[in-house]
């Protein structure tokens, strides 16, 4: 197993994900579940795979459900014998017990996504720190993005991903479709596809009540703040209910793209 590194991630767990309103009138947008677990703990498994265990959880639209897995996660995630006559819970027969420092962070009910992050400042003790969006899954090598974050030497870093497109697309030659390619990711054009690296100065660019990508992301990038990793490889968000479908195809598939080695069910 790699060595736990000190760089704390933070995960963007309080939207009310409006366009997901079949899934999230129920439960938080990170909640929504890919195979059998929420789409959080996914992208929790990202990190962890590459050493990144330390996990902060801005919450916020029906925070307390977020609050109640991981508090409960053993008898949410592996089989356990309950001995009613002793009154007691039995140990859980332990099928998965991933090494996560999380904190769960209340950041307020309608606040912004820079306000939640400034308002968890006081969690952070190190010069650098990495933030990302609860809904969103990649096969980023989060190393590689580290190491470009501190070659450019700036406050922040974005991670520049090619959009899935919601059409097929069509290689046209002669008046002949030479290849079909059902909804096939954007060859140009990069879009903010999250998985930041901030250094602690970003703080200083962000309000109680601030967008992070509105008024921070756009004076960063007019300070000459603002990095890009271009990511090339597979990203996905999920922010409809046929993005959902999607990604619960390609996770019953046995093809998840950003299920790392020994991570996930």
């Amino acid at each position: 197993m790699e060595e736990r590194s000190p760089i704390k991630v933070v995960i963007l767990c309080g939207g009310r994900g409006t366009r997901l309103v079949e899934e999230t009138e129920y439960r938080p947008k990170p909640m929504v579940r890919i195979g059998s677990r929420p789409i959080l703990t996914h992208i929790m498994d990202i990190y962890s795979g590459w050493g990144f265990r330390d996990f902060i959880l801005t919450l916020g639209f029906k925070g307390e459900m977020i609050k109640d897995y991981f508090l409960n996660f053993d008898y949410y995630t592996n089989d356990f014998t309950i001995d009613l006559g002793a009154g007691k819970v039995i140990t859980p027969h332990t099928r998965r017990h991933p090494e996560w420092r999380i904190t769960l962070a209340e950041t307020g009910e309608s606040t912004l996504t820079g306000g939640r992050i400034k308002r968890i400042e006081p969690h952070i003790d190190q010069d650098t720190f990495m933030v990302t969006y609860g809904d969103g899954v990649a096969d980023i090598n989060l190393d590689r993005l580290l190491a470009h974050h501190r070659k450019m030497g700036r406050l922040a870093t974005v991670t520049g991903v090619h959009p899935m497109t919601r059409f097929g697309e069509l290689e046209v030659e002669d008046g002949l479709v030479r290849e079909f390619r059902e909804k096939p990711q954007v060859k140009t054009g990069m879009i903010n596809g999250g998985f930041f690296v901030f250094q602690r100065g970003v703080f200083d660019y962000l309000t109680d009540d601030c967008s992070l990508e509105k008024e921070p992301l756009e004076k960063l990038a007019r300070d000459g703040q603002l990095a890009i990793y271009r990511h090339e490889g597979f990203w996905h968000c999920m922010d409809t209910y046929r993005d959902m479908e999607s990604l619960n195809q390609l996770w019953s598939s046995g093809r998840a793209p950003w299920k790392r080695s020994g991570n996930g069910e």
